[in-house]
């Protein structure tokens, strides 16, 4: 075999397979310092694009966590100042009570009706003043209506084929303001989107219908006769234009990472003397409880307050128990994914620190070769002396 000096074969595969190793040693230690296996696409294009969403979902997971955790501290403020309010009530009560008795001369009715004046009047300076970041909390405001022409839709009787069936209720408290349009087929109705099952109905029975993502739940009962859900569902065609809600609607607390993973809350006006808050009459402290009549008349209406009360904080604790419920969910779901995320996008550290020793290796040995190649031509000048 001849010996070339023009041309350092050796030289050149030696130089090629060290620029190799090089750049091997250079993406083992990229990933070792970032700690990531995938730092670009070229590293993994598919992995990056699935550890991209996964981010998206773990970020957007995460700060529904913490929308949730707001959504309940904006639930127990109202709360808090409806359990005041509760107290109010229940001295009202003992006042309405003490009031009824006989003894009582006219000075002293009128004293207890001047302190319930003051106490209708706190209850309606609390229902006013309790906000959460701006937002009014119990007069009203956070809470959806029906306009004056979806309103006359209650009572509706849905005449036709296997009998009668009559919309009893329609609850908008926890929709947004809008119109609501409704489609149906044989056996379901839809809501702006969402579907839910009608069942045939006996007679003289009810069926509620609730629209749990848009906030409106529909009740309905029948008489006398049966009526099929083909029959509701086709007679509720008289809704024509469909419903609308007014006011500002209900809070809407996003709760997921993605569109439509809402919940509605509907934060109820409980002010004193306002039909839709508790609906107690304007006392008048020389009137209020002015004889045994009157008294007996404000324990009839402050019970109902009491009920009303009950209700609307019993429906401020469902939903918060739903929010925590969500609060767990959301933090297995970032755990889970942030686990998988990892699995993907991360680096293993165990290998590329093998990796890293094999690199330097044959980088110290590429070394050692180049510089033995580079040598060799010389002995050639042995065979010219």
């Amino acid at each position: 075999m001849g010996m070339q000096i023009a041309t350092n074969v050796a030289a050149i595969n030696a130089q090629r397979n060290l620029s190799m190793t090089s750049l091997k040693m250079g993406k083992v230690l990229e990933k070792l310092s970032s700690g990531y296996r995938i730092n670009r696409a070229a590293d993994d294009a598919a992995g990056l694009g699935i550890s991209e969403k996964m981010r998206s979902q773990i970020r957007g997971s995460a700060q529904a966590l913490r929308n949730s955790q707001d959504g309940i501290s904006m639930i127990q403020t109202a709360e808090g100042a409806m359990d005041e309010i509760h107290s109010i009530l229940q001295r009202a009560r003992e006042l309405a009570v003490q009031a009824a008795n006989g003894s009582m001369d006219t000075a002293a009715r009128t004293s207890i009706g001047t302190e319930l004046v003051a106490l209708q009047t706190e209850i309606n300076r609390i229902a006013s003043a309790t906000q959460f970041n701006g937002a009014q909390l119990l007069n009203g405001t956070l809470v959806g209506t029906l306009d004056g022409a979806s309103a006359t839709k209650v009572g509706t009787v849905l005449s036709g084929a296997g009998g009668d069936a009559t919309v009893a209720a329609l609850d908008v408290g926890k929709a947004q303001a809008g119109v609501y349009g409704i489609t149906s087929t044989a056996t379901t109705m839809t809501i702006n989107g969402e579907t839910v099952t009608v069942n045939d109905m006996a007679a003289n029975s009810s069926q509620v219908l609730n629209f749990a993502a848009t906030g409106i739940t529909m009740t309905l009962v029948t008489g006398g006769g049966a009526k099929t859900a083909a029959n509701i569902n086709t007679d509720i065609g008289d809704f024509g234009a469909g419903i609308t809600v007014t006011g500002t609607g209900s809070a809407v607390f996003q709760v997921g990472a993605n569109v439509g993973n809402t919940m509605n809350v509907a934060f109820n006006d409980v002010r004193a003397n306002v039909a839709t808050g508790l609906n107690l009459t304007t006392w008048v402290a020389n009137t209020v409880v002015q004889d045994l009549a009157a008294s007996n008349s404000r324990l009839t209406e402050i019970d109902t307050a009491i009920t009303t009360l009950n209700t609307r904080r019993a429906d401020l604790g469902a939903a918060q128990n739903r929010l925590e419920h969500t609060i767990a969910s959301l933090g297995v779901a970032v755990e889970n994914l942030s686990a998988a995320e990892s699995r993907i996008r991360d680096a293993d550290v165990a290998e590329l620190s093998s990796q890293m020793v094999s690199n330097q290796i044959l980088s110290q040995a590429g070394v050692s070769v180049l510089a033995q190649a580079n040598q060799a031509p010389q002995s050639v000048l042995k065979l010219l002396q």
